[in-house]
C-alpha cells in the first residue's frame, strides 16, 4: 500500500466511526445496523470489511477513537497553565455536567451509552472500554498528585483511590440524569466531589 493509499484507508475508516459515533450516542450499538452506519457515511456497503473486520472489532475501534479524542480534550484541560490543579479539576466536572446536562448528542458519554449494554456481548469491547477508563482515571490521579503539590488540595488525599471514586460517582450520577431527565444527580455528584476534595463551593464559579 502506497503512502497516498495508505492515507486514504485511514482517512475513510475515521469518516466512518465519527459518522457512526453520533448514530450509536443515539440508538446504541446493538440496535444499529452497518447498512445505516454506512449509508450515512456514504460509504458503499461491501467496502466495509475492508476497513474493519467485524461489527465487534468495528466496536473496539469506535471506542479506542472516542477514547483518544477524549483524553486529548482531557490532558488540554488538566495541564492548563496559570490554574491550580484543583481548579483544572472542577473545571472538567462542571464542562462534564454542561454537556451531559445539555440538549442534543456533542459530547455525550459513549461510556455511560455502552458500558452496560456491551461489556456483557463483547471482550474487545469490554476491554477496550477498561483500557480507555483505566486512562481517564489515571489521568485525574495525577491531576490530584499535582493539585497536592501545587497546595491547592490537601495533602492527605490519596489520588489513585480518591480518582477511581470521582470517576465512578460521575458515571453513576450521568445514568441518573439519564433516567430521571433532569440534573440533580450530576449537581449532587459536584457537591459530592467538592466535599471529597475538601473544596469551597465557591470554586465553582
Amino acid at each position: 500500500m502506497t503512502t497516498n493509499q495508505h492515507t486514504k484507508h485511514a482517512d475513510v475508516r475515521q469518516h466512518i466511526l465519527d459518522t457512526a459515533k453520533p448514530i450509536i450516542l443515539g440508538r446504541g450499538f446493538s440496535a444499529v445496523g452497518l447498512n445505516q452506519i454506512l449509508s450515512a457515511a456514504d460509504v458503499p456497503k461491501g467496502s466495509f470489511y475492508h476497513y474493519f473486520k467485524s461489527k465487534e472489532l468495528f466496536g473496539e475501534a469506535l471506542l479506542d477513537s472516542y477514547f483518544s479524542d477524549y483524553l486529548a480534550r482531557l490532558d488540554q484541560l488538566l495541564t492548563q497553565t496559570g490554574s491550580s490543579a484543583a481548579q483544572n479539576l472542577i473545571r472538567y466536572w462542571s464542562g462534564w455536567l454542561e454537556t451531559q446536562c445539555g440538549a442534543g448528542l456533542d459530547g455525550k458519554c459513549l461510556v455511560v451509552k455502552l458500558g452496560g449494554e456491551v461489556s456483557d456481548l463483547s471482550e474487545a469491547m469490554r476491554v477496550a472500554l477498561q483500557r480507555g477508563t483505566g486512562s481517564i482515571i489515571a489521568r485525574l490521579a495525577e491531576c490530584i498528585r499535582q493539585g497536592v503539590a501545587d497546595r491547592s488540595l490537601h495533602a492527605s488525599i490519596d489520588a489513585e483511590p480518591t480518582a477511581q471514586t470521582l470517576y465512578g460517582m460521575w458515571l453513576g450520577a450521568t445514568l441518573l440524569t439519564k433516567m430521571r431527565n433532569d440534573g440533580s444527580a450530576l449537581e449532587g455528584a459536584m457537591d459530592a466531589t467538592l466535599a471529597l476534595l475538601d473544596l469551597p463551593a465557591m470554586i465553582k464559579n
